[in-house]
């Protein structure tokens, strides 16, 4: 995609919310897929440097240079020229990463990821919740840090940063981690200390899996955090302006067995298998699912169509088409991920430790819910308390805080931790709900909403273990990347 294109896309997005890859019209129905169809085909592995020249490579911001030796990519610095990028001319969502760098401890790098430099200023909404603005050929987006400099201390405290492999978001918010998303920064610091080799190459992966971003160096996480940056976007190698310092003028930084491998949907990456997620759905059957209300997945209704869950158009009722779906499986303690789309004036939801035998008759199984809504068209979003039945808060029980939904037709990722008894609910990477469903606050919730009517049950909420449900509520809704984590196989 070329970059006049991004910067129409762009332009178009609501202020300060994640970008996407353009989505299919709101009401657009894919073509039909048998469910026993196989899988799409991963794309090509792609080469964003073929260690010869820079095909494929076009150069930002400053006037440091660039060039290839023997194999090595080498960016040299320059004096009186801001921040220099060698950026791929193509973009890229979801990937593994790889690179090993070699830099003059004096010059500060980092290699940037779902990045982009846009025609026309672009407003967002910056951490501290005031608007901001990129100025027009800004480039911005996600950097993995490049921090070799045993001079560079910020903090006595803290001392030499060592800061590679950190997460920084460059032209925008800065540091992420360490920084808003967390991290201690002295720990952080010892850290790098102890990984990186100073004088030698080291070697860096960066996972970027839709909302989550993870990095390593020499063989160490360094980084794992969710957020709503961009989610797609080119990849640049920097050289960091180094101002009027003559003396620093001619240092390098230097790539070499630079490698992307793509990461498809309803795909697992190495290090989520090694972590132990799984697939709740493949992205060519119904395994692993049936109905709220009977042992097989729904004849009708449901279906499985270009690698996405689908549940049809009804009458707008609750559950009263084609059912919802569970999980064969229950689960105690979990975090469960899932990407939704939803249509002009939907409603949906994704609930967990769900309860199917308390309701075999009309209606939704019973179970926690994390709400998904098109607020601004249907009805539900003005009834409950507070607001608390809009998208991604817990149905009628807390609403959601400090959210930034795309919109309608766009996906959105909805993300649920459940360690103990303490719950937290994500949407695009932002933690918008977080409770405990065995303290005093939570059962005066419980007692206030729809849930103290008896057939609800005693202590609602608070079972041992339950059921994932994908909720069908009369609205046509798609489903994928479908994914979860047993934690309490970790205990």
């Amino acid at each position: 995609m070329d970059t006049k294109l991004i910067a129409l896309l762009t332009a178009a997005a609501l202020v300060g919310c994640a970008a996407d890859q353009k989505p299919a019209a709101a009401d657009q129905k894919p073509a039909a897929a048998d469910q026993k169809k196989a899988a799409p085909k991963a794309a090509a592995k792609p080469v964003i440097f073929n260690g010869k020249d820079l095909t494929g490579l076009k150069r930002l911001g400053g006037e440091a240079t660039y060039a290839v030796k023997d194999g090595t990519l080498v960016g040299t610095s320059t004096i009186n020229t801001p921040n220099t990028f060698l950026a791929t001319e193509k973009e890229y969502s979801n990937f593994v990463l790889e690179y090993e760098f070699l830099n003059d401890p004096r010059l500060n790098s980092g290699v940037q990821f779902r990045s982009r430099s846009l025609e026309k200023d672009q407003e967002f909404t910056g951490s501290d919740g005031k608007k901001k603005k990129v100025p027009a050929g800004r480039v911005h987006g996600y950097q993995a840090e490049i921090d070799t400099d045993p001079t560079n201390v910020k903090k006595a405290e803290v001392g030499p940063r060592m800061w590679s492999a950190g997460l920084y978001e460059e032209g925008r918010r800065g540091w992420i981690f360490p920084g808003i998303g967390g991290g201690d920064e002295q720990a952080f610091s010892k850290q790098g200390r102890e990984l990186t080799k100073g004088g030698e190459w080291n070697r860096v992966k960066i996972e970027a899996n839709g909302n989550r971003i993870r990095t390593w160096i020499n063989g160490v996480q360094r980084v794992d955090v969710r957020d709503d940056g961009y989610k797609t976007g080119f990849i640049a190698f920097q050289v960091h302006g180094i101002g009027k310092d003559a003396a620093k003028a001619g240092t390098t930084v230097q790539w070499r067995n630079i490698s992307l491998t793509p990461i498809g949907d309803n795909t697992l990456s190495e290090s989520e298998k090694a972590d132990g997620w799984t697939l709740l759905f493949d992205g060519r059957t119904s395994k692993g699912w049936r109905s709220a209300k009977g042992p097989d997945f729904p004849k009708e209704g449901w279906s499985v169509e270009k690698g996405m869950l689908h549940t049809a158009k009804g009458d707008g009722r609750e559950s009263a088409n084609a059912g919802d779906i569970i999980t064969t499986g229950r689960y105690s303690e979990f975090e469960v991920s899932v990407d939704f789309r939803l249509t002009t004036g939907a409603n949906s939801g994704l609930k967990y430790f769900v309860q199917p035998n308390l309701n075999q008759g009309a209606g939704s199984a019973f179970g926690l819910e994390f709400q998904m809504l098109d607020d601004a068209v249907h009805p539900d979003a003005k009834l409950g308390r507070e607001g608390n039945r809009t998208v991604s808060s817990l149905y009628d029980l807390i609403t959601a805080k400090g959210k930034r939904a795309n919109r309608i037709g766009e996906w959105n990722n909805a993300y649920v931790i459940a360690q103990g008894t303490k719950v937290e609910h994500w949407l695009n990477g932002r933690k918008v709900v977080a409770y405990d469903r065995a303290t005093p606050e939570f059962r005066a919730l419980v007692a206030k909403s729809k849930y103290a009517d008896p057939k609800y049950g005693k202590n609602f909420g608070e079972w041992k273990d339950g059921h994932i449900l994908l909720q069908e509520h009369g609205d046509e809704v798609w489903f994928r990347n479908v994914k979860l984590r047993d934690l309490s196989k970790k205990n």
